[in-house]
């Protein structure tokens, strides 16, 4: 016997939406999303700015009192209540810029360890500086910052052999290669960021001894 479903009254639309949508940020909320955000993610201040500007512009912004961290009270603070949450984007972007400075101050955010420590992750990874670089520009890294962890020509080297035994390009994989799979697998290394010369120099590598030779040359010389 198949029972009947129970008819449950309708639910009000507009109840749900007063029960999931936030309230409006304030200085307290909004400070309290930066750190846990940093504590959870290494990040740089250009990602931090665009996290905290992503959630403004959805919540909404209601200081409704003065905020300490700010050198000076927002323009119309006196006027806003914790319902009127439409403000000027200019005043959003301030707003954001003074918490996120007053967190590189304080070094919860360092863009050259970041920087740094990213552009050692993704070498480690067999990527090259091509990437790298636009890795960090993504992360809003100023370009001097950037250019002082780029991987040097033998740290290139040395990330493009781990790719190739990664994914057994040239000498690491089954056998000789056909014209067409030797294309293909030079585009995989100008893909991850290396030079076509490195790629060209793996990929023909008459065996596995000679592409670590290629790779670790400037470690011997400099012995």
């Amino acid at each position: 016997m198949i029972k009947a479903m129970p008819n449950f009254p309708p639910e009000n639309p507009s109840s749900r939406k007063a029960r999931v949508l936030p309230p409006p940020l304030d200085a307290a909320r909004l400070e309290a999303l930066a750190l846990a955000y940093v504590a959870r993610f290494a990040t740089s201040a250009a990602r931090l700015e665009t996290y905290l500007l992503r959630k403004l512009r959805g919540r909404g912004w209601a200081p409704g009192r003065q905020q300490e961290w700010l050198d000076e009270d927002l323009p119309g603070d006196a006027d806003m209540d914790h319902g009127d949450v439409a403000v000027a984007e200019a005043e959003l972007r301030s707003t954001v810029a003074a918490l996120v400075a007053r967190f590189v101050a304080a070094g919860y955010i360092d863009d050259q360890a970041f920087a740094s420590t990213r552009s050692s992750g993704l070498q480690r990874r067999g990527y090259g500086r091509r990437h790298i670089s636009q890795a960090l520009g993504q992360a809003g890294i100023a370009a001097d910052v950037a250019m002082a962890v780029l991987p040097g020509e033998a740290a290139g080297r040395r990330a493009a052999l781990a790719l190739a035994r990664k994914r057994r390009l040239g000498p690491f994989g089954a056998g000789p290669l056909e014209r067409a799979a030797r294309a293909k697998q030079i585009a995989i290394l100008l893909r991850a960021g290396h030079r076509l010369d490195s790629a060209r120099e793996l990929v023909n590598a008459v065996s596995i001894a000679a592409a670590e030779g290629w790779a670790h040359a400037d470690d011997e010389e400099s012995e």
